[in-house]
């Protein structure tokens, strides 16, 4: 083989790594996507609500079968498509939301005891123990709701003596962004070492105890505005199911105009739902130490 031959084959293999690199790259950007995201956020609140074994695909396919079900339920009563198809779409949200709900109490839950267990390990760090041994603890001494997860973590520990990736599935078991700050702080505490942990640990406690106190006030004060916000928003697809139920009602809805009346009024709950929330909301948490 020539010189130029060889010069030539190393260029091209060379090329070659180059775009399959960026093949990989673009691959990976496919699958971080906008939909990769929201079964992220799925997963999230499945773990929340205590459902970590339900995987996230299972409920937008719940979500779809209950609209399914429920506009054949409506078409066989009134016999009417339209109203029947449009209170489907709506039932269909339901799953999601409902899920959305319960794993917002939880974070707010999570969000009142996380102050105490930063004590408990404050309190054991200081009695000598390590830490390993006072993440341990909290699984017996710790706030009831935090107590499966340190148990789990507890038991991660003794078996595999890594304290980097059971502290990696104890973040996982949590799905709680105070708790990923929280077990990133210890991680780098123990891996540069130091003698500032009880000064930080009580520094985040006051922080956590003020964040929450200040939050549970702001939403006690827009709760009414959120509420009616929902209240406005469910009242009118409420009726149109009831009128469904008769089928003289549904049949005046089943019908070109009736269609158009259904998706203006879709679009103008669900923009000034948007707006009221937007309104409304408060700066939340995110998982940004996944």
């Amino acid at each position: 083989m020539s010189d130029g031959a060889f010069v030539g084959l190393v260029l091209g293999l060379g090329l070659l790594c180059i775009w399959w690199s960026m093949w990989e790259q673009d691959a990976e950007r496919i699958r971080r996507g906008p939909l990769s995201a929201v079964m992220d956020r799925l997963r999230d609140d499945l773990v929340k609500v205590g459902l970590a074994s339900v995987p996230p695909a299972a409920v937008p396919g719940l979500s779809a079968g209950l609209g399914l079900v429920v506009a054949a339920a409506l078409w066989a009563i009134s016999g009417a498509m339209v109203p029947a198809l449009a209170i489907g779409l709506v039932a269909s949200v339901l799953p999601v939301f409902i899920l959305r709900s319960a794993a917002r109490r939880r974070t707010t839950e999570m969000r009142e005891v996380w102050p105490e267990a930063v004590d408990h390990i404050n309190s054991a760090i200081r009695a000598g123990l390590s830490l390993p041994e006072a993440l341990s603890q909290l699984g017996q001494k710790g706030p009831e709701e935090l107590r499966p997860a340190f148990v789990e973590f507890a038991v991660d520990y003794q078996a595999s003596g890594d304290f980097s990736s059971s502290l990696d599935r104890l973040k996982v078991r949590l799905s709680d962004p105070v708790g990923d700050r929280i077990v990133e702080a210890l991680r780098l505490t123990r891996d540069v070492g130091g003698t500032d942990l009880g000064s930080l640990l009580r520094t985040l406690s006051t922080f956590l105890r003020e964040d929450a106190r200040t939050r549970s006030e702001l939403e006690a004060r827009q709760s009414w505005t959120v509420n009616a916000a929902r209240l406005a928003l469910c009242a009118p697809w409420i009726v149109l199911a009831l009128m469904s139920t008769r089928p003289e009602a549904a049949q005046s809805y089943d019908t070109p105009t009736g269609l158009l009346i259904i998706v203006v009024g879709a679009a103008v709950s669900l923009v000034a739902y948007r707006v009221m929330l937007l309104i409304a909301r408060l700066p939340q948490d995110e998982r940004v130490l996944r």
